[in-house]
């Protein structure tokens, strides 16, 4: 608003906008943490493990995985790359056929050695290592645990009662159990273990 009489005034020349302040602690994230992380999570580090390594807590991994797409993608690509050897392990171990050598050293009583022998042995199939595998990848049809739909009503028979249908399905479940490892070829169908 201009006075009468007063000369206007000379306007400001238009400043920047203030810089933005940076709040809070500055981030102890290196990029070479990216590296580090991949690497952490081949060895089935978990984020707890990871935060305790890098100094950080466990939600400072969260926040990093969301402000630094690098670290987030080392991780993934870590924990892929794990996962992926350790299935290799496991359907190796599965299948068997790997082999191992071993090499025994014979001495004379004064320690000298007199002769070597080399044996190569031909690793069996693991069937622990089957059953999981199994058990993951196909558990409709390897799974041990069978669905069941309740029908009893607690609140309506008494404890007699709970009893024989209890005795009755478990009965169920035990010759459904030997049914199926007869199928499988475990078990010969004579050899149930009734008892």
């Amino acid at each position: 608003m201009s006075v009468p009489g007063k000369p206007p005034r000379p306007r400001k020349a238009a400043s920047k906008a203030p810089a933005k302040t940076v709040r809070g602690r500055p981030t102890k994230y290196r990029a070479e943490f990216a590296e580090q992380a991949r690497r952490l999570a081949l060895l089935g580090q978990t984020d707890v493990e990871m935060a305790a390594f890098f100094g950080v807590a466990e939600r400072t991994i969260h926040y990093w995985k969301g402000a630094h797409r690098d670290f987030l993608q080392s991780l993934k690509a870590g924990k892929e790359e794990a996962d992926a050897l350790v299935a290799e392990s496991l359907y190796r171990a599965a299948i068997g056929g790997g082999t191992i050598t071993e090499t025994k050293v014979q001495a004379d009583a004064d320690g000298n050695i007199v002769g070597r022998t080399t044996e190569i042995k031909q690793l069996p199939a693991n069937t622990t290592a089957m059953i999981f595998w199994l058990k993951n990848r196909q558990p409709d049809k390897w799974r041990d645990r069978i669905e069941h739909q309740a029908d009893i009503n607690v609140d309506g028979p008494g404890m007699d009662e709970l009893a024989r249908v209890f005795h009755d399905r478990m009965q169920q479940a035990q010759e459904r159990q030997a049914r199926t490892l007869a199928e499988r070829g475990f078990l010969s169908r004579g050899d149930s273990n009734e008892g």
